[in-house]
């Protein structure tokens, strides 16, 4: 779901003398925008564009699954003192959207940062009840529309420092471009018939398309689908017809079904492991290179050709990775 975006007026303070002769004029200063945002996808971007002109609020923190997060009384208190908020959309946030048709309609910017994103371009698996799949920052130039959204967003509701977000969106943007460069490279490095990503989730369709993985969710898009035992065997044989290396357990997902995975290769002769732990719909600890939205897909980018037999630095793209993978 979308939203018009929402033109604040922002309240100038002056300063004045008392009596006398007037004092001399000083500047205006422009209260800074308080943002909140959703999920740490878009935290992480706003902040960095942001700067030193607004405080930026996370809502959603590490491990957390933005598919089953119910906003509390105070996210909603959050939420209604902001000058803007900024969620991803596509029904990400499915158990939100009444909270944000709430707050749109009482004079705060509400924006999805997926709005721009042409719908030809958007996936649409048969699973998903007819809705997009939601999770587009797995293509990192699919996000740098999302940025995009965000710095225009900011521009709009605090033009005085417009050529600040322009810059610091603008060197983000040519970073995730250097993320993408490097993926396309490590991820080329996997044999073409090890390029079979399974995963807890299908939090992945949009990496898949953009470096020609096939991937597969052992749940649908939304994890509050579940996993039947046929869908089990299906992926049982993928496995083994394909002779896949490893697997992969996400941050926000149960293992349970994985580890069902490797039970049924073991148990007709084709061993299984699992590869590490993904980043899907949340990102790294706070303060650690993972828990960036660059970190996170380094992370996976570096994780996923390692584990299927490609060539990759164990410290991923720039040498920050917390942990070697695989």
């Amino acid at each position: 779901m979308t939203f018009k975006n929402i033109l604040l007026a922002l309240s100038v303070l002056t300063l004045s003398g008392c009596g006398g002769d007037p004092a001399p004029s000083e500047p205006a200063k422009t209260k800074p925008l308080t943002i909140i945002t959703t999920t740490g996808m878009i935290t992480d971007p706003a902040t960095i564009i942001a700067g030193n002109h607004a405080v930026v609020t996370g809502l959603m923190g590490t491990g957390i699954d933005p598919h089953l997060y119910k906003p509390t009384r105070t996210d909603i208190a959050k939420l209604m003192d902001a000058d803007v908020v900024l969620y991803s959309g596509l029904l990400l946030e499915g158990r939100m959207t009444d909270a944000f048709v709430r707050i749109a309609t009482s004079g705060i910017a509400v924006r999805a940062v997926t709005e721009s994103v042409d719908e030809e371009f958007l996936l649409s698996p048969e699973d998903f009840a007819g809705h997009h799949d939601p999770h587009l920052w797995m293509d990192p130039i699919a996000w740098i529309q999302a940025v995009e959204v965000m710095a225009q967003t900011l521009i709009d509701n605090d033009p005085d420092h417009a050529d600040d977000y322009r810059a610091n969106a603008d060197d983000y943007k040519s970073k995730i471009a250097g993320l993408d460069a490097y993926a396309k490279r490590v991820l080329a490095t996997v044999p073409e018939n090890q390029r079979i990503l399974v995963t807890a989730h299908d939090a992945f369709n949009y990496f898949g398309r953009r470096y020609n993985y096939q991937v597969v969710g052992i749940q649908g898009i939304s994890t509050e689908s579940e996993a039947g035992v046929r869908d089990i065997e299906r992926l049982v044989d993928l496995l083994v017809d394909n002779k896949v290396k490893a697997v992969f357990i996400e941050t926000t997902v149960s293992e349970r079904n994985i580890n069902a995975l490797i039970a049924g290769a073991k148990a007709r002769g084709h061993e299984v492991i699992i590869g590490g732990a993904l980043f899907s719909d949340a990102m790294g600890q706070e303060g650690t290179y993972e828990g960036t939205y660059i970190g996170m897909i380094d992370h996976n980018i570096t994780l996923i050709a390692r584990a299927l037999g490609g060539d990759a630095p164990a410290r991923g793209m720039n040498g920050k990775l917390s942990e070697t993978t695989p």
